[in-house]
């Protein structure tokens, strides 16, 4: 009961702890004090000596609550008492709220005093709450609690600790918890105990990984916190333990973490194995312990697949694998190899339409049955499979696999679904690869034909082309070289850049070279060449504006002479070619550069070098010089530094060429690189013969005289009379149509030549005579008796040529290739 105003405590107070020692005093039945503890001291502040025999309602801070708790003792009788809060006077002035357990003592005539235990109110209701908390801690709260001893033995668990280990609390007091627990990583439990224990540092939110024997077949993740109980002397009473099952959010955290890498690691590369690598590398050790990737024979090659996933009718191939011990086991089916052909399964079939699934290793080993098989399938220790399907656009480019060994918990459908969400992601960069696979290998191959044969052999030149695709082969784009034999035994050596990449560049490649093989027909001079060449890039340019496609390019043209030994170049904004001398002597060829092809409105300059037999003349793009810098003179100095002494009569060209592009691949580069190197021959002097004659009709008798002694110098006198037939038409022509003088010249090699010059501008034209008509037969003559001719302009005239095959090749070259 309470007393009045003061509020109660309940009826039951006096089972309630307010300390080992509360406060004690006696009231004799006149109610004065006649007994005064020192606890009842240091609560309100009086000596026992101040109060002892004074009125014990002087203490109250209302005197007439004392005759309520006295009138309340009356009616509960001899027997009665009374509990409940006063409000008592402090020595120091101030009220304090005060608890009160009072009991009647008896004596032989009845009641004789009253026996009077208090406390502190507000201590006395918190250490209620208090109670009342742990109260509900230990019987409802759903956490983990637990009270370890200094031994680290069970001293006290809540109802939740109970449940969790399924044991009874009453069964755990006393034990350790790995004797109840050893799979739940008690070494770091007790770690942390010892730590509380010995240093009364507390220790939070630290986490355990485990199985309960409760539930073997699910892995946990709990979070636990520790700290130290002690009394109010500081001695150790034990360690307070909480745990808070995180499973679900530490496999949420892990699945983001996992998604997360393995978005930013898987399409990063548009190589088809490189996408499959890294899919297996995300997956292990994070997600399983042993993983591999087969995909198609198709998607290797960049085509589609077969539509149908059945092994047994399509091929297979091991594209990645991984292992979390970093080695992969030497039983397993190796990476590169072909799929063995499985029997048709449930799993397949799941996968077919594109759906992952999770297999145990009972039932994987039910379904293959062939030991041989299973060898190549199973790890060792592999108790659970994860399998999915890389599909994409409908079709089914490859699967991956994950067997778990070293981790015991088996995968389920979270696990399988996580699984598919990654696989998804990879079979779009898979196929994405894919894709480009098969774009890159249709640009390489139309780069290929677009591109001549890397060797030639002539009168003239021996040379070899090389050509590296940018990126380490990823990207192809413009750059190429070519040789184009032209009449009177000379050579066209070319080579250019078209700005871009891609397909773009490799057709506008494919539609230069063209044009300057129709134009090198014409035997136009290097200067007038490039300047029909910039007015067509100017027009591709004008065509490719509605698509956006900027056109523009580099090239350099050059025609070598073997009789004259002269060299003929012009550039148009592309890098020099350099001449190494058979002494190793090194000369940047002096030509000015010219504007790129497509600006338009600049001339273009030719500049005429002498080349010796064994001189070797280096044509390339600029990709060559970018080499670790992207300073062009460096790349120069390096060019020509490396040509100096690679170079020398007996060096092949290949090798020459081979050694410059050494370590190329190993660096990609972020332009291609095209190298053209021609070693020059030239002809002997008595290989040619040469006249000039005046612009008189009669000199046409002398010149087949001329040509008749010649050929039977050089022992060609099966072929005097088609010479003397051609060459009379060709004078005749000449003296008629356009004065003179008019030169006469024979080349012999592997073909006779027989060239015509005269000052005339005219361009001569074959017509069919009717006949009636005097006139008009002789070039159709001069080409039945030849396997080609033509004419080409110079500064002053026109010369006119006509070819005739050799039987044998009675030439000799003066210098070896």
């Amino acid at each position: 009961m309470s007393g009045p105003g003061a509020g109660g405590l309940g009826a039951g107070a006096e089972s309630r702890l307010w300390g080992p020692h509360p406060a004690t005093a006696v009231v004799d039945g006149t109610g004065r004090i006649s007994l005064w503890s020192p606890q009842a001291e240091a609560l309100l502040g009086y000596p026992a000596g101040d109060v002892c025999g004074t009125p014990a309602v002087d203490l109250l801070a209302v005197r007439k609550h004392w005759d309520a708790v006295a009138a309340s003792g009356e009616r509960q009788g001899a027997a009665g008492g009374w509990d409940g809060v006063l409000a008592l006077r402090h020595r120091d002035g101030h009220e304090l709220r005060v608890a009160l357990y009072v009991r009647p003592l008896l004596g032989r005539e009845g009641r004789a005093g009253w026996s009077i235990s208090a406390a502190d109110a507000w201590q006395v209701e918190r250490e209620e709450v208090d109670r009342a908390i742990l109260q509900a801690l230990f019987a409802q709260s759903p956490i983990s609690i637990t009270v370890m001893d200094g031994e680290l033995r069970y001293r006290w668990v809540n109802a939740a600790t109970a449940r969790l280990v399924a044991v009874p609390a009453e069964r755990l007091i006393g034990r350790r918890i790995g004797e109840r627990e050893p799979d739940f990583d008690v070494e770091t439990i007790e770690r942390v105990l010892r730590h509380v224990r010995d240093t009364g540092e507390p220790v939070l939110d630290f986490q355990v990984r485990g199985r309960l024997a409760s539930d073997p077949g699910r892995e946990r993740v709990a979070s636990g916190s520790s700290f130290r109980l002690t009394d109010p002397a500081g001695r150790l009473l034990g360690m307070c333990q909480t745990y808070v099952d995180v499973t679900d959010g530490y496999r949420a955290r892990r699945r983001l973490e996992l998604l997360t890498k393995a978005g930013g690691r898987i399409g990063t590369t548009l190589d088809v194995e490189g996408t499959a690598q890294d899919l297996v590398d995300v997956l292990v050790p994070a997600f399983g312990d042993v993983a591999w990737v087969e995909l198609a024979e198709a998607v290797f090659e960049g085509d589609e697949p077969p539509a149908a996933l059945a092994t047994g009718s399509q091929d297979w191939r091991r594209a990645a694998v991984a292992s979390a011990t970093g080695t992969w086991p030497a039983g397993l089916l190796q990476p590169g190899a072909p799929v063995p052909r499985l029997s048709d399964t449930p799993t397949l079939r799941r996968l077919q339409h594109g759906k992952a699934t999770v297999i145990g290793r009972e039932q994987f080993i039910t379904q293959v049955r062939d030991p041989r098989l299973l060898e190549l399938f199973v790890p060792q220790g592999g108790h659970s499979l994860a399998l999915a399907p890389l599909f994409a656009r409908g079709l089914v480019l490859g699967v991956v696999a994950v067997w778990r060994a070293e981790r015991t918990d088996a995968f389920d459908q979270e696990d399988a679904e996580l699984l598919t969400e990654i696989a998804s992601r990879a079979a779009l960069s898979v196929d994405n690869a894919r894709r480009y696979t098969r774009e890159h290998r249709a640009a390489v191959a139309l780069q290929q034909r677009l591109l001549p044969a890397a060797t030639t052999s002539t009168a003239a030149v021996q040379t070899v082309g090389f050509y590296r695709p940018a990126g380490g082969g990823a990207e192809i784009r413009g750059d190429w070289f070519d040789v184009i034999a032209l009449p009177s035994l000379r050579v066209a050596l070319v080579v250019g850049d078209v700005a871009g990449h891609g397909l773009h560049a490799t057709a506008t490649m494919g539609r230069l070279r063209t044009a300057i093989r129709t134009l090198a027909d014409l035997e136009l001079d290097p200067t007038e060449l490039l300047t029909h060449l910039d007015d067509l890039v100017q027009s591709l340019a004008a065509e490719g504006q509605p698509h956006g496609d900027a056109i523009g390019a580099t090239c350099l043209y050059a025609v070598y002479d073997p009789v004259t030994r002269h060299c003929a170049m012009a550039t148009a904004g592309h890098p020099p070619p350099v001449v190494v001398r058979p002494d190793r002597t090194i000369q940047v060829v002096d030509v000015s550069p010219g504007p790129p092809l497509g600006v338009g409105g600049m001339p273009f300059e030719t500049a005429v070098i002498d080349l010796d037999p064994g001189n070797v003349l280096a044509l390339y793009t600029d990709g060559l010089l970018y080499r670790d810098t992207h300073d062009v003179d460096a790349g120069l100095r390096w060019l020509t530094d490396s040509l100096a002494t690679l170079s020398g009569p007996e060096r092949d060209l290949s090798t020459i060429g081979r050694t410059l592009l050494t370590g190329l691949e190993e660096h990609p580069r972020h332009d291609d690189v095209a190298l053209l190197l021609a070693r020059t021959s030239a002809l002997p002097a008595d290989s040619t013969a040469s006249w000039e004659f005046p612009a008189d009709p009669a000199v046409v008798a002398g010149a087949r005289e001329a040509v008749t002694r010649q050929l039977t110098a050089w022992g060609l006198d099966e072929l005097a009379f088609t010479t003397e037939l051609i060459v009379s038409e060709l004078v005749t022509n000449a003296v008629r149509y356009a004065g003179g003088p008019v030169s006469l010249r024979l080349i012999r090699e592997s073909v006779l030549v027989c060239e015509v010059t005269d000052p005339s501008n005219t361009q001569p034209r074959l017509r069919r005579a009717r006949w009636s008509d005097e006139g008009g037969r002789g070039l159709f003559l001069v080409a039945q008796l030849t396997t080609r001719w033509g004419s080409r302009y110079g500064r002053h005239g026109k010369t006119i040529w006509a070819e005739q095959p050799l039987a044998t090749h009675s030439g000799r070259l003066a210098a070896p290739l």
